[in-house]
């Protein structure tokens, strides 16, 4: 597995890859965000982690410009605002994890996310349609009226987990540890965002994804 590190502090990058190595993974680093948007297309990582604070563009802009490649992303911040965790997220970040953090819990962090990245390619060969949605798991493209819809890699994870449990009621709480994949922080507007954001995507077929009032969301195709 290979992972790219992405942090303006030499100190810290030695550390992460020191405790990476030894835990059987292979690295690479980038000490600022425009040599992180090139080398993640070439180096092609099974997970990127990515400092919010670095020297020539901001983590969050990195972040949203590499989401075309469909790599997990953990966002390393030394702030603890609630608000700019959500922000990370909903740009579509996978885990975010505080500074200063202990080796321990970011390796673990690290597997988790790797895990929860497996296990949704068991599905990588099959091909979902719900009324005039078609849904390539392996390809992760969205077919809409035969028209390609191109969706974050989150937007995607949120359509095919809503598609695949048709009328199955979710609430935000459940949204967020399926796709995300970790416990409600306290916050649902990263989800009613993606919600939003799909919506607009879906066009006429918007009304698909229907609310139900103080739980959350599920989906029914009703032409």
């Amino acid at each position: 597995m290979k992972i790219l590190i992405v942090d303006d502090e030499q100190a810290i990058v030695d550390l992460i890859k020191i405790n990476l190595e030894m835990d059987g993974f292979h690295t690479d680093f980038c000490l600022c965000g425009l040599d992180a948007l090139d080398k993640a297309p070439k180096y092609i990582p099974d997970i990127i982690l990515l400092d919010v604070m670095l020297p020539d563009i901001s983590g969050y802009e990195v972040c949203k410009s590499l989401q075309y490649l469909n790599i997990p992303i953990i966002m390393l911040t030394a702030r603890n605002d609630i608000k700019d965790k959500l922000y990370g997220l909903e740009l579509g970040a996978d885990d975010y994890i505080t500074k200063p953090f202990d080796s321990r819990e970011l390796i673990a962090r690290v597997k988790t996310v790797l895990r929860r990245t497996n296990k949704n390619e068991i599905k990588e060969d099959d091909q979902l349609k719900i009324g005039p949605i078609l849904i390539s798991c392996k390809q992760r493209q969205v077919l809409i009226d035969n028209e390609e819809v191109i969706l974050t890699p989150k937007e995607f994870d949120l359509l095919l987990l809503l598609c695949d449990n048709p009328r199955k009621v979710f609430s935000r709480e459940n949204i967020l540890e399926a796709v995300w994949g970790f416990e409600f922080i306290g916050d649902s507007r990263t989800v009613d965002m993606h919600i939003q954001r799909l919506r607009r995507k879906l066009g006429i077929y918007n009304n698909f994804i229907k609310t139900v009032f103080s739980i959350g969301y599920k989906f029914e195709a009703t032409l």
